[in-house]
């Protein structure tokens, strides 16, 4: 593809809505400039009236193919994807069969997306309990970053992570300087509730919310947080369901660990007033009501954010 200009009366910019011109040069953008700035006879679509922006990225998809595709594969995400503006998954690793833990799985997933994707995708790469060998070369293969649970994750053919087993995998994990991202919650809390909760309701949201209390996360980030410290590598708390762990965090930011933010689950208020939903509906590490206090807890002033709201498709 040679240079090319598209041009509109509303392209989208960091500094408003401008009429001007997106100049790219095999599929990549190199400026945005005046129509009056444009090289003489290069290809021109002009697209009036109709608006260009940014495309989206969502980086918590679970693309589920090769495997399940009957879950969701690549031709129906990758179309629904551009449906909605976006131009790049991150598939998470633990729905495809095989899961993402080898350079090979990665290639096995990149053979079945061939010829059938409308935007582009990544893959994270996943830490599980005896793939620490593989971490780099996944690395090396391209994927950017790395994913792990510290309890059940909810499907076979993706293990979760021990202490001892995340120590084995952190030297390599750090080598790569590639984030990892983190289900936080440690099983004990979970499994004590539960087990209170034996003649309960498990129809009821409440009673799945009671199964998972605020300590099965707060203890798994001070874990996280306590290893970074020692490790020094990129660490990343997906799907943060309780404020109580904000300090904890900004803490760890303001001692310059390499905490990278995390994502913001949607309050659990609403769900509340569901008196019955099919148990098989529930997914780990539920929206708590406080989770909207979070958002009204951060940034303090002078404070860089860091939380990453977005919108969870069945989150794991």
């Amino acid at each position: 593809m040679s240079l090319h200009a598209f041009l509109s009366r509303r392209v989208v910019t960091p500094d408003g809505i401008k009429a001007t011109a997106v100049l790219a040069e095999n599929g990549r953008i190199l400026d945005v400039v005046s129509p009056a700035q444009l090289p003489a006879h290069i290809s021109v679509t002009d697209f009036g009236e109709a608006a260009i922006l940014p495309g989206l990225v969502d980086s918590h998809v679970h693309i589920n193919e090769p495997g399940r595709t009957e879950w969701e594969g690549f031709r129906t995400a990758t179309r629904a994807a551009a449906a909605g503006g976006y131009t790049l998954l991150v598939d998470m690793p633990l729905n495809c069969l095989p899961a993402t833990t080898t350079v090979a799985a990665l290639e096995a997933k990149r053979r079945a997306a061939n010829g059938q994707c409308h935007v582009d995708w990544m893959a994270w790469g996943g830490v599980v309990s005896d793939n620490q060998e593989h971490i780099e070369s996944l690395a090396a293969a391209g994927v950017p970053g790395f994913k792990c649970f510290l309890i059940h994750p909810g499907i076979d053919g993706f293990t979760m992570v021990t202490e001892r087993e995340l120590r084995a995998a952190l030297p390599h994990l750090a080598r790569t300087g590639l984030p990892l991202l983190v289900h936080a919650e440690l099983p004990g809390p979970v499994d004590e509730a539960t087990s209170r909760l034996a003649g309960a309701d498990w129809s009821k949201y409440a009673t799945y919310l009671q199964s998972r209390p605020d300590e099965a996360e707060l203890s798994a980030i001070q874990l996280m947080i306590s290893l970074c410290r020692e490790y020094r590598f990129h660490l990343h708390i997906v799907h943060l369901a309780t404020s109580q762990a904000l300090d904890t965090l900004r803490a760890a930011k303001s001692d310059g660990l390499p905490v990278r933010g995390c994502e913001v689950r949607g309050s659990a208020s609403q769900r509340r007033n569901l008196s019955t939903l099919s148990a098989s509906l529930f997914r780990q590490n539920p929206g708590r009501p406080d989770a909207v206090q979070m958002r009204a807890a951060g940034p303090q002033p002078g404070e860089s954010r860091t939380t990453l709201a977005r919108a969870s498709r069945g989150s794991y």
